[in-house]
């Protein structure tokens, strides 16, 4: 069995079934759409950019995240950060990102950083995806490419089933 493969088709068939369905068609009202108080989103700043709401430590419990905060997170935080620092390539990355404040340009973020991701973990051999990951990923050193894999689909996975919950909500008038 080709491990690599098969994590790869667990990946694609979330992608393909419920997330991307999920996040095509946003507004821009939904993607920023806050139904609780203090809630982490994706805010302009006074020079017209856009940041995220985020903290090393976040408060316990943790702050209720907007749509766009979960998007981004994935985009950038999962498949960006992970594909820029493992397979070079040129996508948003924590640290040279510019906030998407719609929600057309976050969800063509998210489709190009997924990409990305899903092309360099498809360029692995069997004895790389087997190998440990490397000082590249803190955290996951150790442990072969394989568990970040399945770590990042978990992830995504997890917030995607949180947006298509938040569209729900939104869609039912709950505004």
């Amino acid at each position: 069995m080709n491990w690599r493969d098969q994590l790869l088709e667990q990946l694609e068939f979330y992608w393909d079934h419920s997330l991307w369905p999920r996040v095509r068609g946003l507004t821009d009202e939904e993607y920023l759409w806050e139904p609780v108080g203090d809630m982490w989103s994706i805010r302009e700043k006074p020079d017209g950019t856009f940041a995220i709401d985020w903290q090393l430590h976040p408060p316990e419990p943790p702050p209720v995240t907007t749509i766009a905060w979960r998007i981004t997170h994935i985009a950038v935080g999962c498949f960006g950060q992970r594909a820029a620092s493992h397979f070079k390539a040129e996508v948003p990355t924590l640290e040279i990102t510019s906030w998407p404040g719609d929600a057309d340009t976050a969800v063509s973020m998210l489709q190009d950083t997924y990409k990305a991701w899903h092309g360099g973990v498809k360029s692995l051999s069997e004895s790389e995806f087997l190998a440990p990951v490397g000082e590249a990923e803190p955290g996951y050193a150790e442990y072969p490419f394989a568990a970040l894999v399945l770590h990042i689909t978990r992830e995504v996975c997890h917030h995607g089933g949180e947006i298509g919950v938040l569209r729900d909500l939104y869609r039912a008038g709950l505004r």
